[in-house]
């Protein structure tokens, strides 16, 4: 009888911690987790454990708390598209009520654990919240011009990071930030472009035209190109203590190519495929440039 009251609570343990780890967008937030700690590392003078995990713990919380908010406000939206309508809330496996348990919890455990860093990490933290829930979310179903809204959020991690390391906000962080602010544009484009019929089902505007046309691929180009110029500034001298060797440009420089060729591409054939394969390849550049980063800093 033991035995079976075990494996019957079983799968109600793995549903949760699946409902959470959906909520809170698990491999979104380790992403972001990733480049925070890899703009420590870039910041640091000397490396502290504890300040790595306070960082890792309240980037997670911060993200995870966003996210969370996120799935409440747009719970009617979310059940009318394939892609989110088994989330737990629109699914019915979570209440609003909990979740916004989860989302408050998060946010109070994110802002103090960054806290401990140091005020201004914890600023931050607490402005890319109020921006992503506050100010995107809501303009998701207004106008395209959200994109350029969460881009802001969306580009505080690695810069969270420097600022973390140093409690300094200068030309260092601001170049860190300007790097995954415009390399958001042609990720989030790539996405959206292969998600499209599903946002519209849910009323989402998410390309800049509105439609998958050619002044939407122009655009992903051009933000490509701004991305990949501003990701080798450093190797010039001129970021403060934030530098590159030429190498480190040169490889760079190089994978970023490949993301703008993906993007000529998308603008030839303007099909879900080419999407798909920029869309995968932004997300290559962004951890490897990040590694490549660090490397270059440590040899």
């Amino acid at each position: 009888m033991k035995t079976a009251v075990n494996t019957a609570s079983t799968p109600s343990m793995i549903l949760s911690i699946a409902d959470f780890k959906e909520i809170t967008k698990a491999r979104l937030a380790i992403s972001v987790v990733f480049s925070s700690l890899a703009g420590y590392l870039l910041g640091a003078h000397q490396i502290e454990i504890s300040s790595l995990l306070l960082l890792a713990f309240g980037g997670y919380c911060m993200v995870g708390a966003s996210n969370a908010y996120n799935q409440v406000i747009e719970k009617d939206l979310d059940a009318l598209m394939k892609r989110t309508k088994n989330r737990p809330i629109p699914a019915g496996r979570m209440s609003v009520r909990f979740a916004m348990f989860i989302a408050v919890t998060l946010t109070l455990l994110g802002v103090v654990s960054l806290y401990f860093l140091n005020p201004k990490t914890a600023m931050f933290g607490a402005i890319s919240i109020f921006l992503y829930t506050s100010v995107y979310t809501p303009l998701k179903t207004i106008t395209p011009l959200s994109v350029f809204v969460g881009a802001f959020p969306g580009a505080i991690p690695f810069m969270l990071g420097w600022v973390a390391a140093t409690n300094e906000f200068g030309i260092e962080p601001g170049t860190l930030f300007m790097i995954q602010f415009f390399w958001q544009f042609p990720h989030f484009w790539a996405l959206g472009w292969m998600l499209h019929d599903d946002y519209k089902q849910g009323g989402f505007k998410m390309l800049p035209t509105g439609k998958k046309d050619k002044g939407t691929a122009l655009q992903i180009i051009m933000y490509t190109i701004w991305m990949l110029l501003i990701s080798i500034i450093p190797v010039f001298g001129i970021t403060g203590r934030l530098e590159l060797s030429i190498p480190a440009a040169v490889v760079i420089f190089a994978m970023g190519m490949v993301m703008l060729v993906f993007a000529f591409k998308l603008y030839e054939k303007r099909d879900n495929v080419t999407a798909r394969k920029l869309m995968l390849a932004s997300v290559s550049y962004i951890t490897l440039m990040q590694i490549v980063y660090v490397i270059d800093k440590f040899i």
